[in-house]
């Protein structure tokens, strides 16, 4: 289907505005027994539609193919000028996409990114996803504002972890103040590591770790994205829900021993302190990954308590094998099953977890 003059929509299918040629086909025959497909082949013909949008008959997901030439980006661009068409759903299919095309992606702040071979069907339920998870709350951030009100930590649990937590401040201070100092004189840069994380019913905090990588690591993260040790088993889709590196080239010397024996995380119990997290629970994600971790399938593991340690740490982290689907399930479970016991068991078995098998 192409596009049309002051077109008027009569179905409540979700409306997708296409623009390339590769994959036009495809979509047509996979996707539109559940969309509203308008095509156009060339970014003119595209430009010429956007300009004859009005609001009875805005898209709700604009889908663009990635060139050779990337005038791809000078449409997304234009999109993104247009105070009507602002906040619509962006996302961009590619067949070979260079570094510098996922790093204008990432600029631009796409809502996903799918490179060819991927599975029509991964691709329907995501845009199916991201359209209705808009109309419930459109950001992370939003979320949290709703979210948090539901849930309490248990007033013993938060009892344990501030005497715990606060007992390990005080005996392990001389050890932060070494840490400090040779992160200080290893390599420019804050010693403290602060980012935000989303947490228990999509609460999002400060999150602090002591740095391990050299400066401005984050900018170089999705030129890395071949090193995650999710990727392959996840390949058919666009990415992975969680990141996690092997032989990260970003990590210091001293970042690295600071990783394999997990004293990196150590500033993360003023976090618990704070009221962040807890000693035991499931851990804190990026806003990349929390964000999709939000169908009602996977969301389950925001509903219990945030953690320094949990079942993942002592069940498979730092181990090839593990993928994302077991990690979901250990998420889901402790949520579902945590008690203080429980706890007691994470954390005892925490300490031979400290020492990872691989440089993850």
């Amino acid at each position: 289907m192409t596009f049309t003059n002051k077109t008027v929509f009569s179905t409540n299918k979700i409306r997708i505005a296409y623009s390339g040629i590769d994959f036009v086909t495809d979509i047509q025959d996979n996707l539109s027994n559940r969309f509203q497909i308008f095509s156009s082949t060339t970014p003119e013909q595209f430009n010429a539609y956007l300009t004859q949008l009005s609001l009875s008959s805005l898209p709700e997901i604009i889908l663009i193919e990635a060139d050779e030439q990337e005038n791809c980006f000078a449409l997304i661009e234009n999109v993104k000028k247009n105070v009507l068409l602002r906040g619509l759903i962006i996302v961009l299919l590619a067949s070979q996409p260079t570094n510098n095309c996922l790093q204008k992606a990432r600029q631009l702040k796409i809502h996903d990114f799918y490179i060819h071979p991927f599975s029509y069907d991964e691709l329907a339920e995501r845009l199916d996803f991201l359209v209705r998870f808009k109309l419930i709350k459109p950001s992370i951030v939003n979320l949290s504002e709703k979210a948090t009100a539901t849930y309490n930590i248990p007033a013993g649990k938060r009892a344990f972890d501030l005497a715990l937590s606060a007992t390990c401040i005080l005996l392990l201070s001389p050890l932060f103040v070494i840490i400090a100092g040779l992160i200080y004189l290893e390599s420019d840069g804050k010693i403290i590591y602060k980012s935000k994380r989303v947490g228990t019913g999509y609460n999002v905090f400060d999150f602090y770790k002591f740095r391990s990588m050299r400066s401005n690591a984050d900018e170089y993260l999705i030129d890395l994205s071949n090193l995650n040790q999710y990727a392959e088993a996840t390949a058919t889709t666009a990415s992975p829900t969680f990141v996690k590196l092997k032989n990260d080239p970003r990590v210091t010397r001293l970042g690295s021993f600071l990783r394999k024996t997990s004293m990196d995380e150590l500033p993360q119990l003023f976090n618990i302190v704070k009221g962040d997290m807890s000693l035991v629970g499931n851990r804190p994600l990026p806003l990349y990954e929390a964000e999709k971790l939000t169908s009602n399938e996977w969301s389950t593991r925001f509903l219990g308590p945030a953690g320094l340690t949990g079942l993942w740490q002592i069940s498979k982290r730092g181990r090839s094998e593990m993928s994302e689907l077991e990690r979901k399930k250990l998420d889901n479970y402790y949520a579902l099953n945590y008690s203080f016991w429980f706890d007691l068991k994470i954390i005892l078995g925490t300490f031979p977890a400290l020492f990872q098998k691989e440089n993850v």
